[in-house]
């Protein structure tokens, strides 16, 4: 049953980007601990850090294009589901320090006693516990968003007013978040993590493993994407995307199906935020910028919207780049950045995966053509709702007569 899902949610495309992830899951960290650190194809431990922040960005990017791309619904707010997924991964471990922390108290962190809290605030409990703050990690983003979709797609808010709405919360989100009195750290944040499940967060096997868990929960949610964008669902959700009024009058409940792909989304952000903090060592308010937000949304249209692939390209890319210009040309990078956005929203519009897809699309049929130009009998193909295939289609005349039904002129 499995397997048989699988063949059906994955083409030739999606497996073979299935393929280069797996074999990047695997042999990054192979080379990190298996290799001499003198050869030439050692792959330092900050190396693997950093290659594992870009999968939990490439993980947002594939949230926001899920939402985006096949449902029509800019974000400029999962920053906040990310930033929250991250705090409560934070919370965790910040409650693994114990004594070893600065003022050694064995349940307060840090930052409680200097402010001099009494007492460990009820929001903080059961994040003592792996498997419950795990489950936070996936139960608070969701619930805030189904609260704002609930809200929100009833009320039939739609396009920029939406967008405006979701960075208005990511904002909102911020500022209370900088406040000492939240029990958050304020705008220090979380920070100072010794273990995750037992092990030293800044031993080399547990980098690569938190390397390889980054790799395979993109290959999860990848997966749970194709199959959503390629089920009937997906079919509804691209038709709510082109013309919502149309499908609602067609007997389909938009906010419910607009409503579950949201709540999917913030909850695959909220596992990206968890799966960066403790490879950066740290989560703060900032993180809930707005600014962060709208930066996912660049790379998602770099890579290419509404190709699921293209997200994940797009923020590997841009985030290369975004370190390369950092640390060679840094008072470049935001007018890099913003050239970079402006050339893709003029050049290349389907982003850089949709561009070249259109194009091999494009020469296929060129070289269908000219084949049969050259004395093929077989017809050139065309698209199944290109002008050329509607001709095609055999539509009876009506007659009382049982006349057969005649090719449509």
């Amino acid at each position: 049953m499995m397997t048989s899902f699988l063949f059906r949610t994955l083409d030739a495309k999606a497996g073979l980007f299935v393929a280069i992830i797996l074999a990047v899951i695997v042999g990054v960290p192979a080379l990190n601990l298996l290799t001499p650190a003198d050869s030439a194809f050692h792959v330092p431990t900050y190396a693997v850090t950093l290659m594992g922040k870009y999968l939990t960005y490439a993980l947002l990017a594939l949230s926001v294009d899920l939402v985006w791309g096949f449902c029509g619904i800019l974000s400029l707010g999962h920053g906040a589901f990310f930033a929250l997924g991250g705090y409560a991964m934070g919370m965790y471990l910040m409650r693994q320090i114990g004594t070893r922390g600065v003022y050694g108290d064995p349940i307060l962190p840090d930052f409680m006693v200097f402010l001099n809290w009494g007492e460990l605030p009820w929001y903080w409990y059961g994040f003592d516990m792996a498997w419950f703050a795990f489950a936070m990690v996936l139960i608070v983003p969701g619930i805030l968003a189904f609260v704002f979709g609930w809200f929100a797609f009833r009320s039939r808010v739609t396009g920029v007013y939406l967008s405006i709405i979701t960075q208005a919360l990511t904002y909102a989100l911020l500022l209370a978040f900088f406040r000492n009195d939240m029990g958050f750290g304020g705008n220090n944040g979380l920070t100072d993590f010794k273990d995750i499940l037992g092990f030293d967060v800044q031993a080399d096997t547990t980098r690569a493993g938190l390397f390889a868990a980054s790799g395979i929960a993109l290959l999860i949610c990848f997966v749970i994407c194709r199959a959503i964008t390629r089920s009937k669902l997906g079919k509804v959700l691209v038709a709510v995307r082109d013309a919502e009024s149309r499908t609602r009058f067609l007997g389909y409940r938009v906010e419910h199906y607009k409503l579950f792909v949201w709540v999917v989304s913030a909850m695959m952000a909220g596992i990206a935020g968890a799966l960066y903090v403790p490879q950066v060592g740290i989560i703060n308010p900032g993180e809930f910028a707005p600014a962060n937000s709208i930066e996912v949304v660049i790379w998602v249209a770099v890579g290419g919207r509404g190709t699921l692939v293209g997200a994940v390209i797009g923020a590997v890319l841009v985030n290369f780049a975004k370190t390369w210009f950092t640390a060679a040309l840094p008072d470049v990078w935001l007018f890099a950045l913003g050239a970079l956005f402006v050339v893709v929203t003029l050049f290349l519009p389907k982003g850089i995966v949709g561009t070249i897809g259109h194009g091999w699309t494009a020469l296929r049929q060129r070289r269908v053509s000219a084949a049969f130009e050259a004395g093929s009998d077989e017809p050139p193909s065309a698209p199944p709702n290109s002008p050329a295939a509607v001709a095609n289609v055999v539509r009876p005349i009506p007659s009382t007569g049982g006349a057969q039904p005649q090719p449509a002129e």
